[in-house]
């Protein structure tokens, strides 16, 4: 049997190791056999056997050893001198030969001479040797011998080359060969690298592999080029001597092109190879890489090496059963061992090469960076940078770069990465603490693409990594959820969740370190409690198993210190546990348990716990309003996931039916009685009760128990027989009533339906007169009903917006209109009551941190929004959705158009949707659209902020994922799109009747402004959908799809399965058609930004020109000239659509140069409260606006311009130098308006913008006028000549800044001053440089303010200075050469004189 090839050095080391331990053994054996063997001693008057004898070598026979009496050294050295003074001399040296060659006829004699000499016991205790070397090898070491010996050798091998194994187990052509190994001198080299490749070339396979590795310890370094050449012939002949070739190819130094040409054939064959050679060819592939080709040949080697995926398929599925079925045993084990050691030693060598070779590291990183398509990365590319990033502390930061460029721009996809941990897992485990330390990287980002990658860096290391790995991973996802910022803690616990979901059992191993984190509760927000709660008590209920006993004692021992808190927040955290922990012991089961034998039991006894605990946290809450109503909703929320077990849902409904009748609803004609400050009345009833049957919701008598009692009063009988519930629980106690029916009668509310149209004690709500006449607390009191009262019209709208029937359909747009009439009386009450606060409407923790707003009147109206905006009680959109869907044609009643008319008569029996309804709906869709798809500016956390400000009323709205929101509004983009297209009709009618005027004889101005209102939240809304980032992941894309169809469905039907770009465009084209009805500035800007969110999903530019025509059409339009509209356009929007005017449009200085000395010169010509006629917008007032967004745009264009090189093409050089002229024209128009328009903020804007230009003016014009000078001398001094009369008015307006001391001003003087003084050394260098530096010199320049008046702080010689002045200006007429010089004297001037003046004003 072929014995397993090992490295050649090591295979050196164990041959010596050998050699020794046979030379140590066989004395021991001659010791024992010496009385039985005679006549060991050869006995011959041979001169060979002599000469050994005289120079202390005694042969024996048989199996003894040759015995060396003197030292090693000592034989060599008597043997040579013996033969160098024999009178026969040199012919005595073939006799000396002749007789080792008779000697070894003899195999056993021959044996002998090739293992090592046994020495004499005193020798071998003089001496130091730990061996002694074999009698063959002693003799190559005489160099009048060697020769002659090396070719007996040679002639002796061919004889054992196919022979067997000897019987005492030695290998003759491996003994031989070893003869040859490590001689301290080779005498003539190139004889005997012919002859061992002649060898190797006869010689079987595995001596083959033998020989070959043998050659860097045979060869001396003046043979390894030769046997370089040799190999590399030898390779293309034989393939499979590859790995030995190439083994010694590495520790041969060789000439570094015969390197590249080997290396560039064993890359041809990488991709033919086996796994077992594959870590040799890697190493010498990466020992042969230098740095001028190292990114090359790792481009080449990435390619290569990922078409098998370095692992055997055999071994892709053995390694996947043994993670699934850990602890069976496979017939396939020792494959399994081999390929999995094959692959740690490919690594290996890859390690070693990134580890120590830093062009290696560099160069397989950028090779991974330059792969710019996404198809091209391999699964090879991550496991590789994680390897780099765990080896090369110095590349660290370069491989986190490039990972974060490669996951934002798609290259990295969740697919690539899991594949990557499928396949290379054992690799990866190894370095299982740099994989967590980038995941943390990455977690702690701002870009959601990264912290998601982070995020599946965890997943797949606990999934794919043994125990211990596991373990780290949780604790460093616990660190993430105890650091208190949002985004990582929201990170790590859906980490954690989707943890406990896929791999239940690995997780339970870990829950004491989940438990810990219920010690960080106070900085968690509500929704990350529910996700902790539903971790831990998914850990402790989903399976009965002795391991969760603790965890489950633990939970309810923590819940209910909690509920027995005295703290409010404490409470309402113990009430989130408490559901949550009772949703996972009542799920329904039924799939699982029908299975399984003994569950009934199970299930009674946890039945038992859950309603236990729901009574517990039901008795610990009654005490307080806020308390129960979270309570509500937690419970409503868990049961609209709809995964209780349906005993009990049935439990939990019964009580929640009946505990609602007797709190809240009382019989019609049980007339409330008592001392009331106001007369009870049952109003909003929408059918006719007689005095026995009905029923009514007892608003204001709870109401007004509630303060009677909180003001200490003294309850009546009636009140203390029964305790009365909070009316604050009425719309939360609903909402979880309706979701239990719902879950019951599967969505049919028949059951309630009572309570759609049933009427509500009250009182006359209309304040009418007495308005002025109530007191304070009479004002509160009925801003508190009217606040509830709306809580629960829209708590009912929620309920009922999903029945069918068209007679629930019309009660649900009745109590639509209820709510916004409702609305407009509690404005008129919040106005005469300033500093009140309304009562609680949502009751998660973030309301505790927040102040209660009562500065005035305009924040309580602020604050109601907010509370009633934030009623969310169910998924986004389905009251919107029922309410559009009832009737598509409702908002046609404002539309008058018989065409309209005649779609009225089909929904006759249901109540129109009104504009104001309309706008309800529009407002509140936006708000939740707004909150979530627009992401918030900064993620972190602001100083001395709360977190939860901006979510707070969105609760129950981010129970839903931003998908299903995205999936919702789809669903309504058809009624939507109906509701524009009306509302565009009223408009274009509107304007034939009544063009540019809003109060006009016949207008209706409120019904003009909701209209206007609707219009603008239409926009909004669509807004908000399509600049949703979220569309571009690969499960949302269909969304995009189907929501551009309904787009482009309303211009013609399409056909289906369209392209991208064609749905697009479709869609541009219809919002398109809306421009000319828009009624004012915001609803332009809405419109242009909407079109510009299409637009960027689009690869075509051909719309970017409409863009810019839409948005000049809107500056150039009239808006109306309603008293409300008067300032309607406010600044930021202005500065907005013409900022998107001159970004859009295909020339800025030609639109720059339209504005400023077109409309500007109408607008100082017209009256002082006129604009200009070709830009209505550009008024006195919105002049800065204009001003500042046309120079910031001029100093952006300019600065983008490449400056000019002298390769540049004559052409080149004449646009550019035309395209300059032009800029510099429309600054000097620009900067003389200061002149006309000289208030503070233009001035501001002047300084700020003008030393930008100069700097941009030096960068990128000064090179261009460089290699211009001489071929467009006129057009360059032209071009400085206008610029010096503006740098000049720039010098003014530095004196003009000191002399008013204006401290925003004066800022930004020397800044500019310095700028100036560069641009006149940057002209006179270019002047030098183009042979003409006589046309410069420099005089004085007095300072002057922005009318041209001299400043009088200027010394004596400023009289001087003013005929320098003079002298300058007349010298320009006389010559060009000149005439250039002197505009830089004007420079010079302004500068020299600038600075004098600053020393004075000092």
């Amino acid at each position: 049997m072929v014995p397993k090839r090992r490295p050649s050095k090591l295979e050196d080391k164990e041959s010596l190791t050998e050699e020794a331990s046979k030379a140590s053994k066989q004395p021991l054996s001659k010791k024992t056999k010496k009385s039985h063997i005679h006549n060991e001693v050869e006995e011959n008057d041979n001169v060979f056997i002599k000469l050994l004898k005289t120079s202390g070598v005694i042969l024996k026979t048989g199996e003894s050893q040759n015995q060396l009496t003197v030292d090693q050294i000592v034989f060599q050295k008597k043997l040579f001198q013996t033969l160098r003074k024999h009178p026969s001399y040199p012919q005595i040296i073939e006799e000396f030969v002749s007789g080792l060659e008779s000697y070894i006829e003899d195999q056993d004699s021959f044996r002998n001479c090739l293992l090592s000499c046994e020495r004499l016991q005193d020798e071998e205790a003089s001496m130091g040797a730990s061996y002694s070397k074999s009698l063959i090898k002693l003799l190559l070491g005489i160099d009048i011998l060697q020769p002659a010996i090396i070719k007996t050798l040679f002639e002796k091998l061919p004889e054992f080359l196919f022979e067997n194994v000897n019987s005492d187990g030695l290998n003759m052509p491996r003994l031989i060969i070893s003869q040859l190994k490590w001689l301290d001198r080779i005498v003539d080299g190139k004889d005997l690298t012919t002859k061992v490749m002649q060898l190797i070339s006869i010689a079987p396979l595995y001596l083959q592999h033998d020989f070959v590795t043998s050659l860097p310890e045979i060869l001396g370094d003046s043979q390894h080029g030769d046997v370089g050449k040799e190999l590399s012939d030898l390779l293309m002949e034989n393939t499979s001597l590859t790995v030995p070739i190439l083994d010694v190819l590495t520790s041969l130094r060789l000439d570094p092109k015969l390197l590249s040409q080997v290396r560039q054939l064993v890359m041809g064959k990488l991709s033919s190879v086996s796994l077992d050679d594959l870590p040799v060819i890697i190493k010498f592939i990466l020992h042969s890489v230098t740095a001028t080709d190292a990114l090359e040949v790792i481009s080449e080697l990435r390619e290569k090496l990922d078409l098998q995926h370095f692992i055997l398929p055999s071994w892709f599925h053995a390694s996947q059963s043994k993670l699934k079925n850990k602890g069976r045993q496979s017939s396939s084990g020792n494959q399994e061992n081999s390929g999995q050691d094959c692959v740690t030693l490919f690594f290996d060598v890859i390690k070693s090469a990134v580890r120590y070779e830093k062009i290696i590291s560099e160069a397989w990183i950028k090779a991974i960076e330059s792969t710019a398509s996404e198809s091209e990365h391999k699964i090879f590319d991550i496991a590789i940078l994680f390897i780099i990033y765990s080896t090369n502390t110095q590349v660290k930061k370069y491989v986190e770069r490039v990972l974060r460029n490669k996951i934002r721009s798609g290259c990295f996809e969740e697919q690539l990465l899991q594949s990557t941990f499928c396949i290379h897992y054992v690799v990866l485990k190894d370095i299982c603490p740099s994989i967590l330390s980038l995941a943390q990287s990455f977690v702690h980002s701002l870009d959601q693409s990264i912290i998601l990658f982070g995020s599946l860096l965890y997943k797949y290391a606990f999934n794919f990594f043994d125990t211990y790995c596991q373990q780290e991973v949780v604790g460093a996802l616990v660190t993430h959820i105890c650091s208190g910022n949002e985004a990582e803690v929201d990170t790590a616990l859906d980490v954690l969740l989707e943890l406990v979901v896929l791999n239940l059992s690995a997780m339970r191993l870990n829950a004491i370190f989940v438990k810990g984190i219920l010690d960080y509760l106070d900085n968690m927000s509500p929704r990350q409690i529910r996700k902790l709660f539903y971790i831990l008590s998914t850990l402790a209920f989903s399976q009965q198993h002795e391991a969760s006993s603790h965890i489950q004692d633990d939970m309810h021992l923590v819940i209910r210190k909690q509920l027995s808190s005295t703290i409010v927040r404490y409470k309402l955290i113990g009430i989130i546990g408490a559901v949550t922990m009772a949703g996972i012991m009542a799920a329904d089961r039924t799939r699982s348990s029908s299975l399984t034998q003994g569950r009934t039991d199970v299930s009674n006894e946890q039945y038992t716990q859950v309603t236990s605990l729901l009574q517990l946290v039901h008795s610990c809450s009654k005490q307080s309003p806020q308390a129960s109503a979270l309570y509500y909703d937690e419970f409503a929320t868990l049961i609209q996931r709809g995964n209780l077990a349906p005993k009990a849902l049935e439990w939990v409904g019964q009580t929640i039916f009946n505990d609602f009748q007797d709190a809240f609803v009382v019989d019609f004609c049980a007339f409330p009685e008592g001392d009331y400050p106001f007369p009870v009345k049952a109003l909003y009833g929408l059918e006719e009760y007689s005095s026995r049957d009905g029923i009514a919701i007892n608003l204001l008598p709870l109401l007004y128990s509630q303060d009677f009692a909180k003001d200490g009063g003294r309850m009546t009988s009636q009140e203390s027989d029964q305790k009365l519930v909070s009316p604050l629980c009425l719309a939360p106690y609903f909402r979880l009533l309706r979701l239990c029916v719902e879950k019951q009668h599967n969505g049919s509310l028949e059951e309630i339906d009572g309570l759609l149209d049933c009427p509500i004690f009250l009182t006359d709500l209309e304040p009418g007169e007495r308005l002025t006449s109530m007191s304070v607390k009479e004002h509160s009191f009925m801003c508190s009903l009217i606040f509830l009262t709306l809580n629960w019209f829209r708590e009912v709208v929620n309920a009922f917006c999903r029945q069918t029937s068209p007679e629930m359909k019309g009660k649900v747009l009745t109590r639509l209109k209820h709510i916004v009439e409702l609305q407009r009386i509690l404005e008129k009450y919040l106005a005469v009551t300033p500093y009140y606060v309304p009562p609680l409407a949502h009751f998660d923790l973030e309301t505790l941190d927040v102040t209660p707003i009562t500065a005035a009147a305009i924040s309580a109206k602020i604050r109601k929004q907010g509370k009633i905006g934030g009623r969310k009680r169910k998924a986004d959109g389905s009251k919107t959705s029922s309410s559009d869907t009832l009737s598509k044609e409702d908002s046609s009643e404002c539309v008058p158009t018989p065409s309209d008319r005649s779609q009225l008569e089909k929904a006759t029996e249901v109540v129109q949707l009104q504009p104001p309804e309309l706008l309800f709906l529009l407002e509140d869709l936006s708000q939740k659209l707004e909150n979530m798809l627009i992401p918030s500016v900064a993620r972190r956390i602001p100083f001395l902020k709360s977190k939860g400000h901006r979510n707070i009323g969105f609760s129950h709205l981010h129970q839903r994922s931003a998908q299903q929101i995205v999936h919702s509004v789809v669903q309504l983009l058809t009624p939507m799109c109906n509701h524009l297209e009306n509302i565009h009709n009223y408009f274009q009618c509107l304007s034939a009747e009544n063009p540019s005027v809003v109060d006009g004889p016949g207008m209706k101005v409120q019904e003009y402004h909701i209209m206007s209102s609707c219009y603008q939240r239409l926009l909004q809304i669509f807004h908000a959908l399509f600049a949703w980032n979220g569309f571009f992941q690969p499960h949302c894309v269909h969304l995009l799809y189907s929501a551009l169809e309904v787009l482009t469905n309303r211009l013609k039907q399409g056909e289906p399965d369209q392209a991208l770009e064609e749905l697009l465009s479709q869609s541009f084209n219809y919002l398109q058609n809306f421009s000319h009805s828009i009624p004012n500035f915001q609803c332009a800007l809405y419109l242009i930004r909407l079109l510009m969110v299409i637009l960027e999903k689009s690869t075509a530019t051909k719309n970017k020109e409409k863009i810019a025509s839409l948005a000049k059409q809107f500056l150039c339009r009239v808006w109306p000239s309603g008293e409300k509209e008067k300032s309607s356009i406010s600044t930021e929007q202005l500065h907005t659509l013409l900022s998107i005017y001159l970004e859009h449009t295909d020339s800025v200085l030609k639109a720059i140069e339209e504005i400023a000395g077109v409309g500007v010169p109408e607008l100082i010509s017209s009256p002082k409260d006129g604009s200009s006629s070709t830009f209505p917008t550009l008024t006195r007032h919105t002049f800065v606006i204009f001003f500042r967004v046309m120079m910031a745009e001029l100093e952006k264009t300019v600065k983008g311009l490449q400056a000019g090189t002298a390769a540049d093409s004559q052409q080149i050089h004449e646009e550019k130098l035309l395209y300059w002229n032009m800029a510099v024209r429309d600054f000097s128009i620009l900067i003389n308006l200061i002149k006309v328009f000289d208030s503070r903020p233009v001035l501001h804007v002047c300084l700020k913008y003008g030393r930008l230009f100069v700097e941009a003016f030096l960068k990128q014009c000064m090179p261009l006028l460089d290699f211009s000078f001489r071929k467009h001398r006129e057009d360059v001094l032209s071009l400085l000549e206008t610029f010096q009369l503006d740098t000049r008015l720039l010098h003014h307006l530095c004196g003009h800044s000191k002399i008013h001391q204006d401290m925003k001003l004066t800022k930004h003087v020397p800044l500019l001053k310095k700028t100036l003084e560069l641009l006149v050394c940057r002209v006179k260098a270019m002047l030098i440089f183009n042979n003409c530096r006589e046309a410069f010199w420099l005089g004085n320049l007095k300072n002057r303010d922005l009318q041209g008046e001299e400043i009088l702080s200027q010394n004596s010689q400023e009289s001087t200075a003013e005929e320098s002045e003079d002298n300058t200006t007349s010298q320009v007429s006389k010559s060009k050469a000149t005439e250039d010089g002197e505009d830089e004297v004007s420079d010079g001037e302004k500068e020299q004189d600038s600075d004098e003046s600053d020393d004075d004003s000092d």
